[in-house]
């Protein structure tokens, strides 16, 4: 058998003769830079996500850029955020001459709330909590926190597309939400995109404005010095066709974990439960346990492909050095990232590869 970690190939095959008149469609209109197909993706999107507006852009790394930037985060600056994301969160505030300020996280993956306030500074200008694999932060008391010290908050929600907390969606508690469609994510485009979200129209604008050059109403009138952070027309076509599909997706995605869970043995493992506050959308699945760097291999060996978000944390990589951290600095990350392991969600994945993932992973512990 052979269990591949995500088919985008299938995915293709599958949507092929309808994402193929889509495309020429688009490409035939001629509006290749700018359109019909952002403004309709935008409108989509805020209706979703359930704020009042929706920026379209090139990737989540720039929705993150262009939200720190946007908040006032300069040279100096703190901004509080976890060491176990992907490389891009610590890297936008680094590009922007600010100091990340890493927070240590619960079993849960996610941010410790309860440390936060301890790392607040005169310098601190931003919290910027991941929502990772899916599930959401404590953003009630998160929020709490900020409001207290009169910091704005920036959710990376780079993962958690539709995902809920409190019955209230992701990219919609914070200033700003940021989010990724690159191909690996629930909502995914062909190639990078992604987009931010917020209620406060200046932020809104300002956005929309320094993501196309600084170009306002034409090419002729420059209001600022911008940037080209704009998604693609095309890519937009791509989206709004998947749009449609993303509920069963998370469907799907949510059924296969509760598969997982039936028949895993929970001796051997660790997987934090979802609460009754969460509604976790799993862009990834991510088990703890013992022996990961052998039961990768293992699975490996029998067909089933495996992966691991992430082995270094971002505040023992090389590029971190600057930041003077290490081995130690954030015990709870560092023990987890020897012993998280991704397994196969994707929405190609029948019930019985999953059940094979399963009965192998058992049998390497019996």
């Amino acid at each position: 058998m052979k269990i591949p970690f995500v088919n985008l190939k299938k995915q293709y095959i599958q949507e092929k003769q309808n994402l193929l008149k889509v495309i020429d469609k688009t490409i035939k209109s001629g509006e290749w830079v700018g359109g019909s197909e952002i403004v309709s993706f935008e409108n989509k999107i805020s209706r979703l996500c359930k704020t009042k507006y929706c920026v379209a852009l090139n990737s989540g790394t720039d929705a993150l850029t262009l939200s720190l930037h946007l908040l006032g985060v300069r040279k100096g600056d703190e901004v509080i955020t976890p060491p176990n994301s992907f490389i891009a969160s610590t890297a936008v505030v680094t590009h922007l001459g600010a100091k990340p300020v890493f927070v240590d996280v619960k079993d849960d993956q996610n941010i410790d709330e309860n440390e936060i306030e301890k790392k607040i500074t005169k310098n601190t200008k931003i919290i910027m909590p991941v929502h990772l694999t899916g599930r959401m932060c404590a953003m009630d008391k998160i929020l709490k926190i900020a409001n207290k010290n009169k910091i704005k908050v920036v959710e990376d929600a780079a993962q958690s597309i539709m995902s809920s907390y409190k019955g209230q969606m992701a990219g919609s508690w914070g200033d700003i939400g940021c989010f990724s469609t690159h191909p690996l994510k629930n909502l995914n485009a062909i190639g990078d995109g992604g987009f931010l979200t917020t209620n406060n129209k200046s932020i809104y604008e300002k956005a929309k404005n320094l993501s196309t050059h600084g170009m306002q109403e034409s090419r002729d009138n420059v209001r600022n010095f911008g940037y080209v952070s704009r998604m693609d027309n095309l890519q937009a076509s791509i989206l709004n066709y998947r749009l449609k599909n993303l509920k069963k997706i998370i469907k799907i995605r949510r059924k296969n974990v509760s598969i997982y869970l039936e028949n895993l043995n929970y001796r051997r493992i660790y997987f934090p439960k979802e609460k009754q506050t969460e509604l976790n959308t799993y862009h990834t699945f991510v088990i703890q346990l013992d022996k990961r760097d052998e039961l990768k291999k293992f699975l490996k060996k029998r067909g089933v492909d495996t992966t691991i978000h992430y082995p270094i944390p971002i505040h023992l990589q090389t590029a971190s050095k600057f930041l003077g951290y290490k081995k130690g600095s954030f015990p709870n990350t560092e023990k987890q990232s020897k012993r998280i392991l991704s397994l196969p969600i994707n929405q190609h994945i029948t019930k019985t590869e999953i059940l094979y993932i399963c009965k192998q992973i058992n049998k390497f512990y019996s």
